[in-house]
């Protein structure tokens, strides 16, 4: 079976797979190495029989995609990339996670870490006990979340608007979905993720900020690393105007890239969800944990058989501490 004479229904959406994957089931890439179509997904390819362009200038309309019911099951697919390329474009949530769990349903109990002994390994004699590292599991479940907005349209409002034009207003749609699992981290990495206690907090010296206090924290963080600070706009602004951030290789680098960097190599991220007058350290590569149900998930039935109307566009995830010591805050007086 080739890509131009398969059959494409809804059904598609419910196999258990994402739209892409079920395609690509019937229709491997691979049996196209070598070919003009060598590099496209089983879905580009779909898109390219039916001859619709979701972008540039020279896009199509919405209603190319419901000139007939095949074409037509494209469309929640669509809607899902749209916002998924919103949420990428607006992740900060990679930055401060050390890795995703994807799980299928609504219930997962994570695991927790706790070392018997914080340095580094000491020399064992014979006979004595080995320091020891338990990994239990968490008393409670991970609390996950759904995110998402509803998309309210008629068929008639837009059937001739451009989909380049469509694509942005759901790319915003991703990026406050991505804001929103932003808030759920941070919510999480503040010791509200129902298992773990809340992180040790480190009052600066004063009102405001100042370089000793950033390394005064940074010493805190033995034996984990303090990678990744996410700070309050206010505080933010304060360790921007340090003088030690006002040398010409800092500010060329901000001014020509936007990429701030702190001068003790620490990756530094502003968000508003951040408490006033305060800052979030963490070792990005054991302190949070990422739980998600699946993908950007379309209420497909209703972007087919009634062409949009209201449909819902969501994305369940929730998140964990691994290693709950591995988060600081440091608050100004």
């Amino acid at each position: 079976m080739t890509f131009d004479n398969i059959r494409l229904e809804k059904g598609l959406y419910s196999t258990g797979k994402s739209f892409t994957q079920a395609l690509e089931s019937i229709d491997p890439s691979e049996n196209y190495m070598g070919t003009d179509l060598e590099g496209l997904d089983a879905y580009q390819r779909q898109l390219k029989r039916f001859d619709i362009k979701v972008s540039g200038k020279n896009s199509d309309t919405i209603e190319k995609f419901f000139k007939t019911s095949d074409s037509a099951a494209l469309f929640p697919e669509y809607i899902s990339r749209a916002v998924a390329q919103g949420i990428a474009a607006a992740d900060l949530v990679s930055k401060i996670i050390a890795t995703t769990t994807m799980i299928e349903g609504m219930d997962y109990r994570t695991i927790a870490c706790v070392p018997s002994d914080e340095q580094l390994p000491k020399v064992v004699n014979e006979g004595a006990a080995i320091p020891e590292t338990k990994i239990t599991t968490q008393e409670n479940l991970v609390k996950l979340h759904k995110r998402g907005r509803i998309l309210s349209a008629s068929y008639e409002a837009i059937r001739f608007q451009r989909l380049d034009l469509f694509t942005v207003t759901l790319k915003q749609i991703g990026a406050a979905i991505a804001r929103a699992q932003l808030t759920d981290a941070i919510n999480a990495l503040m010791g509200n993720d129902g298992n773990n206690a809340t992180p040790e907090k480190i009052a600066a010296s004063g009102s405001s900020l100042t370089y000793s206090d950033l390394v005064d924290f940074w010493n805190k963080f033995s034996p984990y690393n303090l990678t990744t600070i996410v700070a309050s706009p206010d505080v933010l602004s304060q360790i921007l105007k340090m003088s030690e951030f006002r040398d010409a290789y800092t500010g060329l680098d901000f001014h020509s890239t936007g990429k701030l960097v702190t001068p003790f190599g620490a990756e530094l991220y502003k968000d508003a969800g951040v408490s006033a007058n305060s800052l979030i350290g963490l070792d990005k590569g054991c302190a949070l944990e990422k739980v998600q149900a699946g993908s950007v998930l379309t209420e497909y039935d209703k972007l087919i058989d009634r062409q949009l109307e209201r449909a819902a566009i969501t994305s369940i995830a929730g998140f964990s501490k691994i290693y709950s010591d591995a988060t600081k805050v440091l608050t100004l007086a």
